[in-house]
Formats: structure tokens, sequence, C-alpha cells
């Protein structure tokens, strides 16, 4: 976002912030993303919002003019574009991430699947060889998973792969803005198709796949359907075509005790703990649930 190049009287601010949170009710919109929005584009403090004093500032610098925040947050109202596309930045874990309509905004749940990884290395005999080896994350978009291992396993090699151009180079941009770009390589191609080199060398296959079923994308919620984008959301009639191709394809590049980790839409573990039993080439597959109590990934490790 553009420097503070800008002023609002903190009177003007306040008053544009109560008129906005009635329109957000009346829109069934979070107004808790007023104040993620005036703090994203403005210098106001949590402080200065919840002990009313924001009014006794004079100028507040800002990154834009009022009537320019207004209109951004008639897109918000009317054409229902997510706040993280306003601002085009989202938090996730500890980092701060550029997003754009070219990648799958990252939720909240998701953050659990790097905790759920480092539990699956603890608690395997191979935890120094896993906690040491090459782990890719599959359909990286914005790069979160990515940057989450890098972080939580700093011994290992990192490899992040996306079909979209475009969505690798926001990745990349995450990286680098996270510090965290000379542990992660980028490889653009669809699924495994850019790892022919890592055959039977993967610790750890990580993946956020889309599975949506196709006949429910169009009835998302707007900030959903007409924003965020359909190939990282469509998983084929049922959901699973991508998670179906993990499962198949994963064997091939997993080292022994390697771990598959996968997340889900609500419903879906029981097919997919069933695929993988079929498959017969993994061992100890685990659901987890995510904050909501949604049985929400799937873990297995590699068969000898």
């Amino acid at each position: 976002m553009e420097a503070f190049s800008h002023q609002i009287s903190g009177i003007e601010l306040v008053a544009w912030r109560s008129q906005a949170i009635t329109q957000a009710q009346a829109a069934h919109i979070d107004p808790a993303e007023v104040d993620w929005l005036l703090q994203s584009l403005c210098q106001v403090e949590t402080l200065a919002l919840r002990l009313g004093t924001l009014a006794q500032q004079l100028a507040v610098p800002t990154a834009m003019t009022l009537s320019e925040l207004e209109a951004l947050w008639q897109k918000r109202l009317g054409d229902r574009v997510p706040v993280q596309h306003l601002v085009g930045k989202t938090v996730w874990r500890n980092f701060t991430l550029q997003v754009s309509p070219t990648v799958l905004i990252p939720r909240p749940e998701t953050e659990l699947i790097i905790d759920i990884v480092v539990a699956c290395i603890d608690q395997s005999p191979q935890a120094a060889k896993l906690q040491q080896g090459t782990w890719v994350d599959l359909g990286t978009g914005s790069g979160a998973i990515a940057l989450g291992l890098a972080v939580a396993l700093p011994q290992a090699q990192i490899v992040a792969v996306d079909v979209s151009d475009a969505a690798l180079a926001i990745a990349r941009h995450n990286a680098v803005e996270n510090g965290l770009d000379d542990r992660i390589q980028f490889l653009s191609g669809s699924w495994f198709e850019p790892l022919a080199g890592w055959s039977g060398q993967l610790a750890g296959v990580v993946s956020n796949p889309p599975y949506i079923p196709s006949a429910i994308v169009p009835t998302l919620d707007p900030e959903v359907a007409q924003h965020e984008p359909h190939l990282a959301l469509d998983g084929g009639p049922d959901g699973l075509a991508a998670v179906r191709h993990l499962v198949t394809t994963a064997p091939r590049y997993l080292q022994s005790s390697g771990l598959w980790a996968v997340e889900l839409m609500a419903g879906q573990a029981p097919a997919v703990t069933d695929l993988l039993r079929q498959s017969q080439a993994y061992t100890d597959g685990q659901v987890a649930s995510d904050y909501a109590g949604i049985e929400r990934f799937v873990t297995a490790y590699r068969q000898y």
C-alpha cells in the first residue's frame, strides 16, 4: 500500500467509522472489518479506537483521502470485494501476506496445518530425517503454507509449486517480504509435474487443494464466488478430483515414512481416509479438526 501521504481529521474518521459500522451491520458484514480497513490505510491505533480518543487527533496520516476511503468501502458493500483485496494484504500466523484475486486468501483454519505437520513429525520414529528433508507445498497460492513450513522446519528444504505464474509471483514476493526467500524454491507446474528430480525423496507433501464440488462454487458467498480464483476452489464434481491425484501420485515422490497432509472441507475426511486405505501405500491415517471442530485435515505416512 502507498505511503501515508494524506491527512484526515480524527473527527471526520470517527464520523466515517460510525456510518461504516452501521452499513456493515445492515449488509451482514463483520463490523470489525471497518477497523481493520482503517488501521490498514490510516495511522490509527487500536487503543485510540477502543478508548474513543481518535476524535481528539487533528490530523491523522492516511494513505488516501476521505472520499477515496469511502469509495473503497463502497466496493466492499456493493461489489462484496473482500476487505483483504481492498488493502492488498492479510495476516496469517505471524506473517503479513500480499493477496490479490489471483490467489486464495489464506484462512485462519489453514494455520493449523503447520502445527499438525510439526506434531506428526514429533510422533514419527523418523523425526530427525523428516526435520531435515525436502517438504513441498503443492498449490502454494500466496505461499502461506510454504512460509509456515520454512519457519517451523528450519533445517528443511522447502519447495513451493503452483500452476499459476501470477500466484507464484505473489508467493515469491511474500517470501522476500518475510525474509524467507533464501529458504524456499518456487516451481511452476501442475502438482507433481515439476518434481521429477525428487522421486522417492520427499520428506513431506502438504497441500490445501481445491476441494469445493463444482456445483457448489457458484453458491458460495459472493466474496468467494466472485472474487477468488475458481482454480483454487473447484475440486470437480465431488470436490475430490485434486485430492485423488495427490493420494495416487504422492507415493512415487515420498520417501519411506514421508508425511502426506491435506486440508479438506467438512464431510470429506471419511472418503479421503478410504482413498488412502485403498491405495495401500500409506499407514497411520489420521483426521484432525479445525478451531470449529470440523474434520478439516487428513494426514498419513508413506509405507516403508
